[in-house]
């Protein structure tokens, strides 16, 4: 038997719980368009974002070290499918809609720039006199406008929960009051569950990472309460921290915060007992949380890792030539844009200089940044 869509949509009323978000209620996209025979609106948003070519080019973007630092450290694109399989799981277990999740997952970090968050950074500094960069919202920006898929609309036309999902990703800025949503509101459900995967996907394997380079040794953990938690757990007593060693800890790691954050939503929701997914939105607080103990410590390793890796001394150098790799860029094509490629070029028409220059280099892969910039400053 084929399962079309109607049958989808009855599936996900019969297993979801009342908080979670149904593809049949969703409220529409901004083009009306005809509903997928074999596919719900969720997942009708997955596929796209998979098939766009922002997607494709997280393959090529820094998580923590250079693209050409190695095949074996994360990129943007594997960190984004190992939060998505932690999203997917935590979905399942809380009758949450699992499509939703997977799809503001594989959405969260479209808008990042070459070079991780040094990237972003210096495109901030670089666009301060034009409201500045955050990925976030270039992400946003990217589906709703700059990918060119359709003819009938620009962007990739995504349901209103996979955008507002998008948006309600834990940052400084209120962005999703930027984009019209209802600004006292928190995200869905599955946007918490998106969120709190995030977190629990870069913390574990830039642990990793950092451990795998060396650049993290283990004598310097010994303080942090999680990591001695996770050394008993597996029954580590030092010596030999190989490969299977790292697995080892990274699966524990993870599985001990997933199963934390299981039982402490589990006991949210049976406290909140909410009828509907709005009155999940409409709490005072997130819904998916860790315990407060676990909170704790996720705390801890984060500042950990903010001062003992990506603060290292040996990634200074990586920093200082992204820099100097985008500033290239970003003044060369401020003062020629005729010089864009020829797409860009065409869209100095419809907007500012900067902004349409700040978006060619956001779209960049470290790899591009650096051939272009050495072509630029004519070093390659």
């Amino acid at each position: 038997m084929i399962s079309g869509r109607r049958q989808l949509e009855q599936n996900e009323a019969a297993v979801l719980g009342p908080w979670a978000l149904q593809s049949a209620l969703s409220r529409g996209r901004q083009y009306p368009e005809g509903a997928p025979a074999h596919r719900t609106a969720f997942q009708r948003d997955r596929d796209r974002i998979i098939h766009s070519a922002a997607f494709r080019r997280l393959q090529y973007k820094t998580q923590v070290f250079i693209n050409d630092a190695g095949d074996y450290y994360r990129t943007r694109l594997t960190h984004t499918l190992e939060m998505s399989q932690i999203g997917r799981a935590l979905a399942r277990s809380l009758a949450a809609n699992e499509d939703l999740v997977e799809a503001i997952c594989l959405a969260h970090d479209l808008g990042h720039p070459p070079f991780g968050h040094v990237g972003e950074a210096v495109l901030n500094r670089l666009a301060d006199g034009f409201d500045g960069f955050d990925h976030n919202w270039q992400g946003w920006r990217l589906v709703t406008q700059l990918e060119r898929r359709f003819r009938d609309w620009p962007g990739l036309n995504l349901t209103l929960e996979t955008l507002e999902g998008m948006l309600r990703h834990e940052t400084e800025r209120n962005l999703a009051a930027l984009a019209g949503f209802e600004p006292e509101l928190r995200g869905s459900l599955e946007a918490q569950i998106a969120n709190i995967s995030d977190d629990l996907a870069y913390h574990a394997h830039d642990l990793d990472d950092g451990l795998q380079s060396g650049l993290l040794r283990t004598e310097a953990l010994d303080g942090l309460e999680i990591w001695r938690l996770l050394c008993d757990r597996i029954g580590w007593q030092g010596g030999n921290q190989n490969e299977l060693f790292r697995h080892l800890l990274v699966r524990e790691l993870i599985g001990l915060q997933v199963e934390d954050v299981l039982q402490e939503t589990g006991r949210g929701l049976r406290a909140l007992v909410p009828a509907t997914p709005q009155a999940v939105q409409a709490h005072a607080g997130n819904v998916v949380r860790h315990s407060d103990a676990m909170l704790a410590m996720d705390r801890e390793l984060g500042e950990f890792l903010y001062q003992h890796l990506y603060q290292h001394e040996r990634l200074t150098p990586v920093a200082r030539r992204a820099e100097d790799c985008l500033e290239v860029i970003f003044e060369r094509y401020m003062s020629r844009p005729e010089t864009l490629p020829g797409p860009w070029r065409d869209r100095l028409a419809d907007g500012e200089r900067g902004r349409v220059v700040v978006d060619f280099i956001a779209d960049m892969t470290d790899r591009s940044a650096l051939l272009t910039a050495d072509r630029l400053s004519g070093s390659g």
